[in-house]
């Protein structure tokens, strides 16, 4: 306990639970996990073009995605359904880094990066255009207009989110892949894929990955804020 208290901050424990209060409000909880999506789904459709194409993405009033995109070979298929639950909780895990390390900036230029490649290129369904140009609208005004206190809490609370939701999700993807195997999204895709590890396997790979980055994050101290 005494390692667990040295490695975090009350600051982060009350982001962490205002990040899980808000997800779970309705309707604007959804709205807020969208945010996890968009990583998500861009973490796939970032590995689809190493060896294909990306044709949409779609982000969905539910909060959840999907990404359709062209393989060409098993290898390419293969990493682009393991992307997106990882790429989630390696943002989570960057997000505490760069804010650790003071470099807010680069956050900001990674969160709109995705946010206007996503609308330029791939998000065509009316939802997911509204949400990203209203995300966007609603980000810039409180960079803009917003203090450095302002600034500094948002990137917080938007950083709590993706850490509570990216180990949420990959929970919620180890549960159903153990009682609906076939209808388990990505572990779904992987257990076709890999034919000799069932879906609950690569449930729980996504599951124990979250949980890793989160204990690395612990490790390295990220989650002492303000120290």
């Amino acid at each position: 306990m005494s390692f667990v208290r040295e490695k975090l901050s009350m600051k982060f424990f009350l982001f962490l639970v205002l990040a899980f209060l808000l997800i779970h409000v309705p309707l604007l909880g959804n709205y807020a996990k969208v945010i996890n999506t968009l990583i998500h789904e861009s973490g796939h459709a970032l590995i689809a073009l190493l060896g294909g194409n990306v044709e949409r993405i779609s982000l969905f009033m539910n909060s959840e995605g999907a990404t359709y995109s062209n393989q060409s070979t098993w290898i390419g298929s293969f990493f682009t359904s393991l992307a997106g639950y990882t790429f989630a909780s390696f943002m989570a895990f960057l997000s505490f880094l760069l804010i650790g390390r003071k470099r807010q900036t680069i956050l900001i230029d990674i969160l709109l990066a995705f946010i206007f490649l996503n609308l330029i290129f791939w998000v065509r369904n009316p939802y997911g255009i509204f949400w990203l140009c209203s995300f966007a609208v609603a980000f810039l005004f409180l960079l803009i207009k917003g203090s450095q206190t302002v600034r500094d809490h948002l990137l917080l609370l938007i950083a709590s989110i993706l850490l509570v939701d990216s180990v949420q999700s990959a929970y919620e993807i180890l549960y159903i892949s153990v009682i609906q195997p076939d209808g388990a999204g990505d572990a779904a895709n992987l257990a076709q894929l890999t034919v000799i590890f069932p879906a609950p396997i690569w449930g729980m790979f996504f599951f124990l990955q979250a949980l890793w980055f989160c204990y690395f994050a612990l490790k390295r101290g990220y989650y002492k804020l303000g120290s």
